[in-house]
């Protein structure tokens, strides 16, 4: 994989890595993108089904929308750009992986210090007390699971007309502020606040790569684009990065 010098400089100098994962990553474990566009929920938008008024006025069209979504979901395993960030992860003290996804993929790849700016589809919130809980506590059949205090739960992600949660969006901001190299991979650079990040870090001083299919609003500021598929990317970069470290 070519790189300019600075790009190779930037790497060899890094010391605050900062990561930005959007769908096309998981789009590479074959998880379709949040709009799906085959079968029964292809007559659905999102829009109507992701926000806390369709849950209360129908929680259980909600669930089963979520529940095939989540089958989908564990039935993917993750590919070997999850696999590259987690091995970078281990490698480096200071490494802030944030992702808009909310798969779980990463996590089972093997990263640990990650930032889920829109929750995570395999948690469950109660919709009462707050508690948090995994998903394999509860067994959804068709009918609408509640917490053990008795009030509903749901998704634990964020949807429409909601706050991102302030824990996570504090540490993605210190994470792009503090970084000196940042890389967006497989996002958009449209959903914000997400998608402010990269800019962040780059007014910050950061070596700002981008990785994606194609180009995006980011690309005309990244200071290195790579073009194509982040799972054959991501390796060749940890590669390029582990060679730099050792001159």
């Amino acid at each position: 994989m070519f790189l300019s010098e600075p790009a190779r400089e930037a790497l060899r100098k890094s010391q605050n890595i900062g990561i930005l994962t959007g769908a096309g990553i998981s789009a590479e474990s074959g998880i379709p993108t949040f709009r799906a566009k085959d079968g029964l929920w292809s007559k659905f938008k999102p829009e109507e089904l992701a926000n806390i008024q369709a849950f209360m006025r129908n929680p259980k069209l909600v669930w089963e929308w979520y529940q095939y979504r989540r089958n989908i979901i564990t039935e993917a395993e993750p590919n070997l750009g999850h696999h590259a960030l987690a091995q970078w992860e281990q490698q480096h003290d200071n490494f802030t992986l944030i992702t808009q996804n909310v798969d779980g993929l990463h996590a089972r790849a093997g990263s640990q210090n990650i930032v889920e700016l829109h929750g995570n589809i395999l948690r469950n919130r109660c919709l009462t007390c707050g508690n948090v809980s995994e998903i394999e506590e509860v067994n959804f059949k068709g009918t609408v699971p509640l917490c053990t205090c008795g009030g509903m739960l749901r998704p634990d992600v964020v949807w429409f007309g909601e706050m991102l949660p302030p824990e996570a969006l504090n540490a993605a901001f210190s994470a792009a502020e503090n970084a000196d190299i940042f890389l967006s991979v497989g996002t958009s650079a449209l959903v914000h606040p997400a998608a402010s990040l990269p800019e962040i870090a780059k007014s910050s001083g950061a070596f700002l790569f981008e990785i994606n299919l194609e180009p995006t609003p980011l690309t005309p500021y990244a200071d290195a684009f790579l073009e194509g598929p982040s799972g054959e990317i991501l390796p060749k970069l940890l590669t390029q990065w582990q060679t730099e470290r050792t001159k």
